[in-house]
């Protein structure tokens, strides 16, 4: 299944998540160099998820009819100058405005991607096809954030946005001399499709979307100063724990490809299951070095399994409309991102602790549970006839 097309975007999305991610291992840094708090740092999380939130509807509409290949480009363009701007942005609220111009690509970037990606592969791998894209993003978490924030610690955080920008560029390069250029954008009406989102069937998915997010973002957003003041790990071992939390990331979202393409409701329930029990389970782990350590990679491959499969359910809920929605679908990602960031950092402003964090995504992640169990998780057959998989407690 592995091709060079398939390469290429995951190469971008490796570029993508690492610019997104790794802001989080350098938040002590950032904030020292602005003279903010940490939890105002971290703002520059919800503002990028903020920015693909309110970007990926646009975006969307101003591709939409765009060749797919074109798109993509146009899309790591935005990349470059916004991650350009990173890297020399003199004050927080231009570092703030660069995120945010960074992240008007990211939503249609994963949310085309997806689209493309699934359409190089025989039907019944589409998920598995997704989710080797996504590889990229995981991979950012194994070796973009843990080796960006180890050289943003070194040499300062502005050369990390240097070294993604670099990244960017040679994705950018790989795209335009491997993805098909016969692929096309949407023909139909946007009003036409834009109006099919809004059945519950579609609804449903994205907002299930949002809080698989909010239960991640709450904790990893600060999980540089949780591991260092509550684990009482160093600034080296918290970029090993990321390594070790990456790790997890990447074998996650390969099998959950694999899984969903077998059985999508059992993999999404079982996932959100798994990840209420690990987040509980970290609240204590959290305590001490080694047990906050060794959870990691559990929760990480808990989160990412549910990525694809949710990306897929919500395409396939949207058939009349997928490219739109697999867009939308990545701003609700990211809604819920922001959501999740200012979450934890009102909880922490109010004096909770960092151990109350876990507790929180945990309650998150049973909310996004319960929204799964109550209704069918719908995907199409690998025989294209729109065969529904229900979920446990629609069966009857």
């Amino acid at each position: 299944m592995l091709s060079r097309p398939l390469l290429a975007l995951s190469g971008a999305s490796f570029a993508i998540g690492t610019t997104e991610f790794v802001i989080m291992g350098l938040l002590p840094e950032v904030a020292e160099s602005f003279a903010v708090s940490v939890p105002q740092a971290g703002l520059l999380v919800s503002g990028y998820a903020l920015g693909v939130a309110v970007g990926a509807p646009i975006v969307a509409i101003a591709t939409a009819r765009l060749p797919r290949k074109t798109a993509l480009l146009a899309l790591m363009a935005i990349f470059l100058v916004g991650n350009l701007g990173c890297a020399l942005a003199p004050s927080y609220g231009l570092l703030m405005l660069a995120r945010v111009v960074t992240a008007f690509a990211h939503g249609a970037f994963f949310g085309i991607g997806a689209v493309v990606a699934s359409n190089l592969v025989p039907r019944h791998q589409r998920t598995q096809a997704v989710a080797l894209m996504f590889t990229g993003l995981t991979l950012a978490n194994v070796l973009g954030v843990p080796f960006g924030t180890a050289l943003g610690q070194a040499m300062g955080w502005r050369s990390t946005f240097w070294a993604v920008f670099g990244i960017g560029l040679a994705a950018a390069a790989a795209i335009a001399a491997s993805v098909p250029s016969g692929l096309p954008g949407s023909f139909g009406g946007l009003a036409g499709e834009f109006r099919s989102l809004r059945r519950w069937e579609v609804l449903r998915p994205m907002l299930v979307s949002v809080l698989a997010s909010v239960s991640l973002f709450c904790v990893f957003t600060y999980i540089t100063p949780l591991l260092r003041s509550r684990s009482g790990l160093t600034p080296g071992e918290v970029t090993g724990a990321l390594l070790i939390f990456g790790i997890g990331l990447t074998l996650g979202n390969l099998a959950g490809g694999r899984l969903a393409d077998r059985r999508m409701s059992a993999t999404i329930v079982g996932g959100f299951a798994g990840l209420v029990a690990v987040l509980v389970l970290f609240a204590f782990t959290s305590r001490a070095a080694w047990p906050a350590v060794m959870t990691l990679p559990l929760w990480g491959a808990l989160v990412f399994a549910l990525v694809s499969p949710l990306q897929i359910w919500v395409v396939e809920a949207a058939s009349d409309a997928p490219n739109l929605a697999s867009t939308l679908n990545q701003g609700a990602f990211n809604l819920g991102n922001a959501a999740g960031a200012a979450l934890g950092g009102a909880a922490l402003s109010l004096g909770f602790g960092y151990g109350t964090l876990p507790w929180i995504g945990a309650a998150v992640a049973a909310v996004a549970l319960a929204l799964t169990l109550s209704g069918r998780v719908g995907v199409a057959s690998p025989d294209g006839e729109g065969a529904f998989d229900a979920a446990p407690a629609a069966r009857g």
